[in-house]
Order: structure tokens, then C-alpha cells, then sequence
């Protein structure tokens, strides 16, 4: 399964995720978020990071101009729509972008099923919560163009794997403090994750 490793703040964590093996890294532009990073903290990181790695940003309420300002400005190269919008943001953006789907029952696994899209757990609160999603949604579904997210750490990952998922994403489950990498931590989901 491919890995993003979301909520970097630091070079440092940066780093470090893609020394582990990261495919792809997360950048949270979502203001009431704790892993908050300003549009100048992450270009700065990502005008230094090696090539052949994602950077993606992840956006709650905004319109379409915003999200391509922020992730040309930045150089994150896939916006990550954390929000129910309507089709006429997704036809507007000129950046490439994945579909998040908060799922709230089994029928939602199902939503933009010929999308490569991202399902998580529903919560009040958007993105980081560490709540884990019933996996049972997941029997006999094609998971192929799903990345799970949402309660996972570097002890249940490894247990994901005979569900097909096309990638993983990460936040809270490898954190030392809100915003802060746990190496070992990381090192060790993705290992279990590939």
C-alpha cells in the first residue's frame, strides 16, 4: 500500500517521513486544524524536498481560485478536498485533486466508486481526529481506488493489507504531540503498511 504521512510542520518531519519510505506527504491548510501550516512555513519545506514524492494539500471550505493559489504558491502538486463541494469546484480547479469521502455509514465506501478517492471517518471536526472507521464496510467492496484514513496507527495498518487499499494516510497515529512526527513511529507504520 502506498503511504502519505499528513500533518508535517517541519523540514525535519518531512524528512524523515520520506527517509522511512513515505510516497507522499500532507500539508494541512485548514486554519482551525492544530497541524495548521501557513502557505509561506510550506513552501518553504516543499521548495527542498527530494523529487518523485506527493505533496498534498488538504483544504476544508474554500473555493477553487484559493486551492490553486495556495498549491502553485506553495508547489504541492495535489489538493486534497476535505469538504462536501459541488461539482462546479471540482470542474473550476485547475489543480489536480482527490475526493474525500467522510463516511458515516456503508452505503458512503461507495460514493465516486470509479475515482481514485480518500475515505475517512466521520467526525464533527475535519481531518485528525484519529477516529477509526469500521472496517467491516470494506468486505467484498473494490478497494483498488481507495485510500483509507482515520484511526490508524503502525499496529493495526499491517491488518489492512488483505483489503486491496491503494494507499494509507496518517496522521495523529504517528505523533509524538499534535504537529509533531514520531520517527519510530513512522518508520514503523510504513513498514507494516508495505
Amino acid at each position: 500500500m502506498r503511504t502519505k504521512i499528513c500533518g508535517i510542520t517541519s523540514f525535519e518531519d518531512a524528512m524523515a517521513a520520506i527517509d522511512a519510505g513515505a510516497d507522499a506527504l500532507g500539508f494541512v491548510f485548514y486554519k482551525e486544524s492544530p497541524r495548521y501550516i501557513s502557505k509561506e512555513d510550506a513552501r518553504d519545506i516543499i521548495k527542498d524536498l527530494p523529487p518523485f514524492v506527493e505533496k498534498v494539500a488538504l483544504f476544508v471550505n474554500e473555493d477553487a481560485d484559493t486551492i490553486d493559489e495556495i498549491c502553485r504558491f506553495t508547489g504541492a502538486t495535489l489538493a486534497q478536498i476535505h469538504f462536501d463541494a459541488d461539482k462546479k469546484l471540482y470542474s473550476s480547479l485547475k489543480t489536480p485533486h482527490l475526493k474525500v469521502i467522510r463516511a458515516q455509514t456503508k452505503d458512503d465506501v461507495a460514493k465516486y466508486k470509479d475515482e481514485y478517492r480518500l475515505v475517512d471517518a466521520y467526525c464533527e471536526s475535519y481531518g485528525g481526529a484519529g477516529k477509526r472507521i469500521n472496517i467491516e464496510w470494506f468486505d467484498d467492496v473494490d478497494c483498488s481506488k481507495i485510500i483509507l484514513a482515520g484511526g490508524l496507527d503502525p499496529q493495526n495498518v499491517a491488518d489492512l493489507k488483505k483489503y486491496g487499499f491503494y494507499g494509507v494516510d496518517v496522521s495523529s497515529g504517528v505523533e509524538k504531540s499534535k504537529g509533531k512526527k514520531d520517527y519510530k513511529k513512522v518508520r514503523e507504520f510504513i513498514k507494516n503498511a508495505k
